[in-house]
């Protein structure tokens, strides 16, 4: 019995050193290029902003001293570049990757890319949400998303473009997002078409508001020149997502077949000049969708000429 017990203690000895080893060892950066790390505090947020701003080649060349570039800004910059930083569960949008070789491949023009960090937990949605969500947040406490156009138009881009030469041509400068992060993107620039006109829409979470955002786009002045749109046919295909959607008396099939449709329908001409695609799974709820590698692919849809 003695043996047996001095056995346990050492096999637990041993699973324990083997543990704390392997909780020591670093992730493994995939950043690919020149990434810059800034950070500024936001008046209208009250909180400290972190921007990952990557830099295409030849941008420090002095031949290239004065040129402005195209500029894409991203929310939840922490998904765009770096495992290592991703949401927990989630895989990096390898922006860095794709866009350096759609500039190699003389597919785009050199473009630089500003991905904002989103505040943590459920600040993210509070910042992004214009509307509450009827699915999980009707009785939640109004979200402060209205706020986002202002801070990109009064504190984000001044600051960016103190730093670093982004093009301040609406033509040339593009925002995207995922989930509620592409809903926010479609958000800002439909209310600042004077800061952007492209924009890069992943699972845009249409819910919000009850679809109020198809209602704001029945007519609009003024809509961005070009706008990339992806949704999957499987937005919904998690665990419990009976449960998820009894409040709303809805079916899964239901809310697959409402996204679906609500895409279409925003997509629809003359309401914005769309790029679509509809495949894959939700990304915020499918690490391994398609939908992950269509992003990837988008820069080229909205930054479509070299020069």
């Amino acid at each position: 019995m003695r043996t047996i017990s001095s056995t346990i203690v050492v096999l637990a000895a041993t699973l324990v050193f083997m543990n704390a080893g392997l909780a020591q060892q670093p992730c493994r950066f995939t950043v690919v290029g020149d990434l810059r790390i800034e950070q500024f505090q936001s008046k209208i947020f009250d909180r400290i902003i972190t921007l990952r701003i990557w830099l295409p080649p030849g941008y420090t060349d002095a031949s290239e001293a004065t040129r402005k570039f195209p500029t894409l800004y991203m929310l939840d910059g922490q998904n765009a570049f770096d495992q290592c930083t991703a949401f927990k569960g989630e895989q990096e949008l390898q922006l860095d990757e794709t866009v350096t070789r759609l500039i190699t491949e003389h597919k785009i023009a050199p473009i630089v890319v500003v991905g904002i960090d989103s505040a943590h937990g459920e600040g993210r949605d509070y910042e992004y949400e214009v509307w509450k969500d009827p699915l999980t947040d009707a009785n939640e406490k109004e979200p402060h998303g209205n706020e986002l156009s202002a801070f990109f138009g009064i504190e984000l881009m001044p600051y960016v473009s103190a730093r670093y030469r982004v093009s301040d041509d609406a033509a040339m400068t593009g925002i995207g997002g995922t989930s509620v992060g592409g809903f926010a993107a479609l958000y800002v620039a439909l209310n600042r078409p004077d800061l952007f006109g492209l924009v890069l829409a992943e699972s845009p979470d249409l819910w919000l508001g009850n679809a109020q955002l198809l209602r704001d786009t029945t007519f609009l002045l003024r809509a961005p020149d070009r706008v990339s749109l992806g949704v999957g046919r499987a937005e919904y295909n998690f665990p419990q997502s009976r449960e998820y959607f009894a409040p709303l008396r809805l079916t899964e099939r239901d809310a697959e077949a409402a996204t679906v449709r609500m895409n279409q329908i925003l997509a629809f001409p003359p309401r914005l000049r769309f790029s679509s695609a509809i495949r894959g799974s939700h990304h915020l709820l499918s690490p391994d969708s398609g939908l992950g590698k269509w992003i990837s692919r988008r820069p080229q849809k909205i930054f479509c000429r070299a020069s």
